[in-house]
């Protein structure tokens, strides 16, 4: 394998993985939207109809801000709490922001640290708080592309049984909905408080998301024990 790409082959086979499965998910759901049309007496579409239409993007959108919700909490969580034994988290007594030495900020930043955590301000908390913003900002922007999509196709819904359209606002009050976000949700917390307890007492070996095999049950951190 080239050495550039065995650097980033974690990166690019989700890259993959995720661009395939985007591609497997238009072509069933064309099929199936297809299926809907055509009980109902409707004309059914092409691909490029479909995966431009409120149906196909509600649909993705739900899932992407529910992922990065996910994300988002756990990045946030992990700064503050901790569960003893588990290498999803920090030892018991780490909890908090870290000092600069810990960092590598400012006095204690290395020469090869990014550019913004050597200078002080702004620019340092910004960056220190980065990961967090993005993901933040991505489920909260697909959030809004489920909403504004999800309004669009409810309407759809609401015209073919002769019902009155709804705006945007009641919509995100409805319990159509909140039952596609909160059934997303719930799942996602599922998989992350699973794993957090699993990793406890489970290993895999030769994976950095489980300690060693046989690391004793109640070590939290690897590396700083």
């Amino acid at each position: 394998m080239n050495v550039k790409i065995r650097d980033h082959a974690l990166s690019i086979g989700f890259a993959a993985a995720f661009l395939i499965t985007l591609f497997a998910q238009s072509v069933v759901g064309l099929a199936a939207y297809n299926e809907d049309q055509a009980s109902h007496d409707l004309p059914v579409v092409d691909w490029a109809a479909f995966v431009t239409s409120s149906d196909f993007v509600v649909d993705v959108a739900e899932n992407w801000q529910s992922e990065f919700l996910q994300f988002f909490l756990f990045i946030l969580a992990t700064v503050w709490l901790v569960q003893r034994g588990s290498p999803e988290s920090k030892k018991v007594g780490d909890e908090g922001l870290g000092s600069d030495q810990e960092q590598l900020v400012g006095e204690y930043s290395r020469s090869d640290s990014p550019r913004w955590a050597k200078v002080s301000g702004w620019r340092r908390t910004l960056y220190s708080n980065s990961l967090l913003i993005v993901m933040g900002s991505i489920f909260l922007l697909s959030w809004l592309a489920q909403g504004v999509a999800g309004t669009v196709a409810f309407n759809e819904e609401q015209a073919m049984h002769g019902e009155a359209a709804v705006s945007f606002g009641q919509y995100i009050l409805s319990p159509d909905f909140w039952n596609r976000t909160l059934q997303n949700w719930q799942s996602e917390l599922l998989a992350v408080g699973s794993m957090v307890a699993f990793s406890i007492f489970l290993r895999q070996r030769g994976s950095p998301e489980s300690k060693p095999v046989g690391a004793p049950h109640h070590q939290s951190s690897v590396e700083a024990e």
